[in-house]
């Protein structure tokens, strides 16, 4: 069966679209992508794939809870089983993430636990491991604290740059994220 889901992002959404290509073959369907930006790149690989966008402007709401308001209205529309984070680059609240518990993903460019945040890829190269990689996983009311979903390790060479390290992670998501999708979606964590 089918899952629908909505994906969240905040910028290029390359792993927006890496998703939307690869959905029928891993048994999702992406029923909305919502966006936290007007500016929000994802919103024109939307419109290019013939996905429904929404923008919830978090600038345009007094607060987070207010916010988090907009994006639940904005998914009553939809009959969405999971929601899915692709460089959202919010932290969401725990009153959110309980109304969808164990039914938000999230992808982080590093092993979590280590070098959890938003530079996950910049930490670890300036850190100088020799392995770092990407990991999928629930998320809690923590930042990348939740349960892991699956990782895959990525080996820094000696002649890697912050550059060239953030294309090998970024294909591997493109590789790890659907994999680890379909199987949270056949019953299989």
């Amino acid at each position: 069966m089918v899952s629908n889901i909505a994906v969240f992002a905040s910028g290029g959404g390359s792993n927006f679209e890496n998703l939307a290509l690869k959905s029928a073959e891993s048994g999702f369907d992406i029923k909305v992508l919502i966006a936290d930006s007007p500016d929000v790149f994802a919103v024109k690989r939307a419109e290019k794939l013939n996905i429904p966008s929404i923008i919830v402007d978090r600038s345009a709401y007094a607060d987070k809870q207010k916010f988090e308001t907009g994006i639940r209205e904005a998914l009553s529309d939809f009959d969405i089983e999971y929601i899915v984070l692709a460089g959202f680059m919010r932290i969401l609240s725990a009153e959110f993430i309980n109304a969808y518990k164990d039914r938000i993903i999230n992808l982080h460019p590093s092993l979590l636990p280590s070098f959890k945040g938003k530079n996950g890829i910049e930490d670890a190269y300036n850190y100088g491991v020799k392995v770092t990689g990407v990991t999928v996983h629930y998320v809690d009311a923590g930042i990348d604290t939740g349960k892991i979903i699956a990782q895959t390790a990525v080996i820094i060479e000696e002649d890697d740059t912050l550059l060239s390290l953030e294309d090998k992670i970024h294909q591997t998501e493109y590789e790890l994220y659907p994999e680890a999708l379909k199987k949270v979606l056949d019953g299989r964590v």
